[in-house]
């Protein structure tokens, strides 16, 4: 009789017990070491493996289904930049690794081709900073967007301070050039659609996409100034942002407001390869690599940046908006194993949702809407200012409640 009571209460504790704990979680994902997106790619794949590194020197990451602590194994392929070999990998880390997790390579040209084979699979895609619009959709469950807001947020600060304070200093006329890909394309959309919204007397005169490929911007540059705006909007990847910029210095042209993308998420890089004077006065993102919020969860800025630069010391990879995405995507994985009932891929995708809006990392507050598209994380407006030494530093101008300094406006005459 206690025999068989003995063993029905091993039986019962035995059904409730946690599953047998894998020797490992796997998590796959790509970076570009070249081509025209290894610049935003290498800083983020340096964060995440910062992330991976730390929590396996601290015996693993927790993960609630299996109530313990399990080292991480991370299984990364060089893509170089390009969508075809990116297609190709996404799915060897899927059908041949195995993967428990699938993170995309940084940006929304190397993310685009992830998004249909992510959801095939029926396995969660943990998007970094592949920001395209069309990438979310109520239909689709397998994305999740964790380290910058969708692209048809991100200018809104942009656009309400052109029709706002920017109408008051005398702007009217506005230069929209985009290149065409999901990343810009849909900034521009908003750029159009923000403007339109406001119902202010600013008005767009101009309004070209450009392949992502362009190189040399002097005729559309010329093309611009014939129309007379008061403010250029550039937007682009890096390599788009660094040739407007030297081009727009060697031409002579100058223009009362300019707006380009990447002086403020990658700032070393593009003093390394624009230079200081061409970014001067110019209007960017003021990104969470240079803005402190008071994070709840994981490292402070100034301590995440010096044990990251201690980590890549004489490197090539510099510091910038990219390796903090890296290292908010671990935080955010960190969150979702700690959290979820099970490794099903959409259990992981509802706890993430579970905690939206209530996670604050380095990088802000974590927030997606039930598409997946992260709308927290927004990034002031910000002017990049001379700081007297050589270098640049920035003055946040919009939005109010946030602002640390006035726009100078129009910009001197260099």
């Amino acid at each position: 009789m206690v025999t068989g009571f003995v063993a029905a209460a091993v039986l019962t504790v035995s059904a409730h017990a946690a599953p047998a704990a894998p020797s490992e979680i796997k998590i796959g994902t790509l970076y570009a070491s070249s081509g025209a997106f290894a610049a935003i790619s290498m800083p983020v794949y340096s964060g995440l493996k910062f992330w991976v590194e730390q929590k396996n020197a601290e015996g693993g990451v927790f993960v609630k289904p299996y109530n313990k602590k399990i080292p991480i194994k991370l299984v990364a392929y060089d893509d170089q930049s390009n969508t075809a070999t990116a297609a190709t990998l996404y799915n060897q880390l899927i059908t041949q690794d195995k993967v428990d997790l699938l993170v995309a390579d940084s940006g929304s040209v190397l993310t685009s081709v992830a998004v249909p084979i992510a959801r095939e699979h029926k396995m969660l895609l943990i998007d970094q900073t592949g920001t395209g619009a069309s990438f979310f959709s109520k239909d689709n469950p397998y994305i999740v967007l964790t380290a910058d807001p969708v692209s048809s947020i991100w200018p809104k600060y942009v656009a309400d301070f052109l029709t706002t304070d920017g109408a008051k200093l005398g702007v009217k006329r506005v230069a929209l050039l985009y290149a065409t890909n999901d990343f810009t394309g849909t900034q521009a959309t908003a750029v159009r659609n923000f403007i339109k919204a406001a119902g202010s007397k600013v008005k767009i005169v101009y309004d070209q996409g450009v392949p992502t490929s362009t190189t040399n911007y002097t005729v559309l540059i010329n093309n611009i100034k014939a129309t007379n705006p008061d403010a250029v909007v550039e937007l682009g990847y890096p390599n788009n942002d660094i040739a407007f910029l030297r081009n727009l210095q060697d031409s002579g042209v100058k223009f009362n407001f300019v707006f380009n993308i990447y002086s403020g998420l990658e700032t070393s890089h593009l003093l390394e390869t624009a230079g200081a004077k061409a970014m001067q006065y110019t209007y960017t993102y003021v990104t969470s690599s240079v803005l402190h919020y008071k994070p709840e969860f994981g490292m402070g800025l100034d301590d995440y940046r010096a044990a990251w630069e201690k980590k890549n010391a004489g490197g090539k990879i510099t510091f910038g908006f990219n390796a903090v995405a890296g290292y908010t995507t671990g935080l955010v994985l960190e969150n979702a194993l700690a959290k979820t009932p099970s490794m099903d891929q959409l259990a992981l995708r509802k706890t993430i949702g579970d905690f939206s809006g209530k996670l604050k990392t380095l990088d802000g507050t974590f927030q997606i809407d039930e598409t997946g598209a992260q709308i927290g994380e927004i990034t002031p407006l910000g002017q990049v200012i001379p700081d007297g030494k050589g270098s640049v530093k920035f003055t946040v101008v919009y939005p109010p409640e946030v602002a640390t300094g006035k726009p100078i406006y129009p910009a001197p005459q260099q």
